[in-house]
């Protein structure tokens, strides 16, 4: 991982001007906005003939491949919405929380290069955040997100955030990666 909650602090503790965009939620508009950064956000992409109908759907069928249930991973591709792969990512058979913490990260960056790197109006809005330090304000999970909303006002302090962020780090390794 390129992009930590010890880098960041690191340079929050060290007066770096760190200018944060949170995002959370995943509703459609008319124009692209920052809710396109969810996992649940409804951009299809394609990897070696199978196509993904959310970020979500990639990383719950990584799941089941990691573990290899194929029972669980065919419910996930068949799967219309991000709400039910999330519950099917809960079944996986044979899982092991160790194994799938040394995993998920890469598969969720890797989810995010393809979303990105293959529907170009996103790529060109992720590319816009320049190097802004992308943040999803999540009250609601603590790994992914921060455990809390961009209105709280703990929210511009790295220090204080209650999760560790890893869906905005891994949004920041795809925009570096897409800068190349």
């Amino acid at each position: 991982m390129k992009y930590t909650l010890p880098n960041i602090i690191e340079d929050f503790q060290n007066k770096k001007n760190l200018e944060f965009l949170f995002f959370w939620g995943h509703t459609v508009k008319d124009e692209i906005t920052k809710s396109c950064f969810s996992q649940w956000f409804p951009i299809q992409f394609e990897e070696n003939g199978t196509i993904y109908k959310t970020a979500e759907h990639y990383m719950m069928a990584g799941k089941a491949r990691l573990f290899n249930d194929q029972e669980i991973l065919q419910q996930v591709l068949k799967s219309e919405t991000p709400n039910e792969v999330k519950s099917l990512g809960r079944k996986v058979k044979n899982f092991d929380p160790k194994l799938w913490d040394e995993h998920k990260y890469e598969i969720v960056n890797r989810a995010n290069l393809l979303k990105f790197s293959q529907n170009l109006k996103f790529q060109n809005f992720l590319l816009s955040t320049d190097d802004k330090i992308l943040v999803e304000a999540s009250p609601y999970d603590k790994i992914w997100g921060i455990g809390m909303l961009e209105t709280d006002s703990r929210a511009q302090n790295p220090l204080l955030w209650e999760g560790e962020n890893l869906l905005g780090f891994a949004l920041m390794e795809v925009r570096d990666e897409l800068r190349r």
